[in-house]
């Protein structure tokens, strides 16, 4: 089987990639590889593929990276009509809420005129099956806890998440109008090992070595639902490989958020057991061996106070079942932070 992975040097795509290719599939990994944080990390994540992939054994698939701008529309058609994917994993996006609030045109681009060329792209091509990155911040004003894909998302507060819940939208144009099979996910705050410079534990952690105050938003009591990126990338597999399928019970006069008519689903990815940010600052610094001094700030514009997945319809569907504590994925992030940035 043949996969196409998007953002393949980000934080989540690199091991996913990693993870397909372990199990014997061939991956084509795509990647911008832009500047909003160091290249350096990126291209660490694509050797630490390779590395992985040549202690592998016999039976291990291909990796294959290309530099690519999903925001080019006659380079996505010309990949596409070569390799002939059999599935597609797009976790290429400008990310991050914060950065949305200061420069929103620059997720037009990337996250709806890009996404549009990877609709089209399996449209075209005959995709057996397309899986995205959604996320939590569509929830926006909701404040029904825990988050279900069965509540209406209607009301966003930042462009990037008016940019994810458009995705999802225009995923399901493409399922009712030309029987595509798509499959959106819901991310909440992945952490772990790897991860970007602009989330939370890598600001933290840099900041607590160079002897800085930490900014801690809403005075410390936002709640996560804080993801281990092992089991994210477990739940991305299991649902890669469950093909979306109509909802033969779903009524326009009572009409489901989360299905369809068409081949088209929504679910949530969490831990399903939010933890104060306190909390985990504090964990943090059990494993750096180091206090952080502590800016406490109000709420920022953008940000929602709590994000709690209702994951109840992706175990009932592809069983699935995140096993990592905080306690562990923390301690895993703090023994790789102290490698990667050579800190005794």
């Amino acid at each position: 089987m043949k996969i196409l992975v998007t953002g393949a040097a980000g934080f989540i795509g690199s091991k996913l990639s990693e993870q397909l290719c372990l199990r014997g599939n061939d991956v084509v990994g795509i990647d911008i590889l832009n500047d909003y944080y160091a290249v350096s990390l990126k291209e660490a994540r694509l050797k630490r593929i390779e590395d992985t992939l040549s202690s592998g054994s016999e039976s291990t698939g291909s990796f294959q990276f290309i530099k690519m701008d999903l925001a080019d529309r006659g380079a996505m058609e010309k990949l596409f009509a070569e390799e002939q994917f059999d599935k597609v994993m797009n976790l290429a996006a400008q990310a991050g809420v914060r950065y949305s609030i200061e420069n929103p045109l620059s997720y037009v681009a990337s996250n709806i005129v890009g996404f549009a060329h990877i609709l089209e792209g399996c449209r075209h091509n005959k995709v057996k099956h397309l899986v995205y990155a959604s996320s939590s911040s569509v929830y926006g004003l909701n404040e029904s806890m825990p988050f279900s894909v069965h509540d209406n998302v209607d009301h966003p507060i930042s462009l990037y998440a008016a940019s994810k819940k458009s995705g999802e939208l225009m995923a399901h144009t493409y399922s009712h109008l030309y029987q595509l099979p798509t499959t959106g996910l819901r991310f909440f705050t992945v952490y772990g090992p790897w991860d970007r410079p602009d989330m939370a534990l890598q600001k933290f952690a840099k900041a607590i070595f160079e002897d800085k105050a930490i900014d801690v938003y809403n005075y410390g009591k936002h709640r996560r639902d804080f993801t281990y990126i092992d089991d994210i990338v477990e739940g991305i597999i299991r649902v890669l490989d469950n093909v979306a399928q109509p909802n033969p019970d779903w009524s326009g006069q009572t009409p489901d958020p989360a299905s369809s008519p068409a081949p088209w689903r929504i679910y949530n990815i969490g831990n399903q057991q939010p933890v104060e940010l306190l909390t985990y600052i504090e964990t943090l610094e059990k494993y750096l061996g180091k206090k952080a001094e502590k800016n406490l700030l109000p709420l920022q514009p953008g940000d929602v106070p709590d994000t709690y997945a209702n994951v109840e319809d992706l175990v009932r569907d592809v069983n699935y079942k995140p096993s990592t504590s905080v306690e562990e994925g923390i301690k895993n992030f703090a023994q790789w932070y102290k490698s990667y940035y050579k800190i005794n």
